[in-house]
């Protein structure tokens, strides 16, 4: 008896320091989905908080080289580094060189680096990333407006498993990143060149030759591609790409059309915005083709869209859930009574119908019927629809849904 007493003396005075191994501890941590909880995990005690930092995978911060690399020492396993400046988040002098240099150095596990507005740094700090940073996934140095191939294509050499990389704004750029991408990064996904203007054909199609799986690729104002460069992308991801944003490359016509309708077959997200040469039949073969897949659909401003593709696309595309038709001045109310009573609602959350001047509040009227998810519905400066007019017609909107008569509600980003 006086044996199993002291046995239980021994346990109740056991410290949880003595008693758990540091594989057990991290196992506890990983357990707790909060990273509020996970901050207070480490509150208990030194072993803990080293403990807790070492588990640590993603960090926001602004910081110098020397506290850089006091994070690299305490953050040994992290992954997610988030560096990126904006108007209300920035400090000076901002990330330069030198920062990058001791990521580099310090942050070998790092698998996503966002350095997003950061215009301190340049290509001296990029060949650093690409020289110490093998395991590098995702890269975003959008309006780093001093970078240039040289730096970007250290990257592509080092970094040989990029699959996300944005260069939104790097206007320096050429068609030799995207040589040097379709070389070294067969993996890569998601390709971000907004902006970036002196991309051309020749680099869509070096890039189309090597790199096969683009899931997601954003050219817009990208002006000197045309037709040739983006097939050759549509044809060598055709089973990949699921979003493609051409937002006012306007030299962009129905060939790009007819080879996302012939090969693209999960395209879900498709912008043509300011595409102005695309045809009524090209749409029509679209929406035929990819009725069942396609999800956002922005072409404001191609003023060949009229009432027989507009219905088309109501009536094939069952499953779109985005639609900005806005400055299609050709449609009328016409498009939407096409639209059979016997057939499923419509699953349209966000519809844009701007600048239509054609439409009144008879076609919202038919619309509204057939949509009962309707979230946001955009009808600024379309003269035969205001307030007083869909008040007195008495439609009955979903609950929530957001009405926008003079630009005064903020834009939902699907179609951006």
């Amino acid at each position: 008896m006086s044996s199993i007493s002291t046995t239980e003396d021994r346990v109740s005075g056991l410290c949880i320091n003595e008693a758990l191994t540091d594989d057990e501890l991290r196992s506890i941590l990983a357990r707790f989905d909060n990273d509020k909880d996970k901050e207070t995990f480490g509150l208990v005690c030194k072993r803990w908080l080293r403990l807790q930092s070492t588990e640590r995978k993603k960090l926001s911060a602004r910081a110098g080289p020397h506290l850089l690399r006091k994070m690299a020492e305490r953050f040994t396993r992290l992954v997610e580094l988030d560096l990126a400046q904006s108007v209300s988040r920035s400090f000076y002098p901002g990330v330069t060189d030198s920062d990058l240099a001791v990521i580099a150095n310090g942050f070998r596990c790092l698998r996503i680096l966002n350095l997003h507005n950061c215009k301190g740094i340049t290509d001296v700090g990029l060949k650093a990333i690409g020289d110490g940073l093998s395991l590098l996934q995702s890269l975003d140095v959008s309006y780093c407006r001093k970078l240039t191939d040289k730096g970007l294509s250290a990257v592509a050499k080092g970094c040989c498993d990029l699959r996300i990389l944005h260069l939104t704004g790097c206007r320096c750029v050429t068609d030799s990143i995207l040589e040097a991408l379709s070389k070294n990064c067969h993996n890569l996904e998601e390709l971000g060149l907004q902006g970036c203007t002196s991309i051309t054909d020749n680099g869509l199609i070096n890039l189309a030759s090597g790199c096969g799986r683009i899931k997601f690729l954003d050219i817009k104002s990208c002006s000197n591609v045309t037709d040739v460069g983006v097939t050759s992308i549509c044809k060598a991801s055709s089973s990949s790409l699921k979003t493609l944003k051409l937002l006012d490359c306007y030299k962009i016509g129905d060939e790009t059309i007819l080879s996302l309708a012939k090969f693209c077959d999960n395209l879900e997200t498709l912008i043509i915005g300011g595409c102005r040469d695309v045809s009524n039949a090209a749409i029509k073969f679209l929406a035929t083709a990819r009725r069942n897949n396609l999800r956002n659909l922005r072409m404001d401003w191609c003023l060949n869209i009229s009432d027989s593709s507009l219905s088309c696309i109501l009536s094939q595309c069952r499953n779109l859930e985005a639609l900005d038709i806005g400055c299609c001045e050709e449609v009328t109310d016409t498009a939407f009574q096409h639209i059979s009573s016997e057939e499923p609602g419509l699953s349209l959350k966000i519809l844009k119908v701007s600048n239509c001047p054609k439409i009144t509040v008879v076609g919202i009227g038919i619309l509204v019927s057939k949509c009962s998810y309707l979230e946001y519905l955009d009808v600024r400066s379309c003269p035969h629809i205001t307030k007083a007019g869909l008040d007195e017609a008495g439609f009955h909107f979903p609950g929530g849904c957001k009405i926008n008569f003079n630009g005064s509600i903020s834009e939902p980003a699907v179609l951006l």
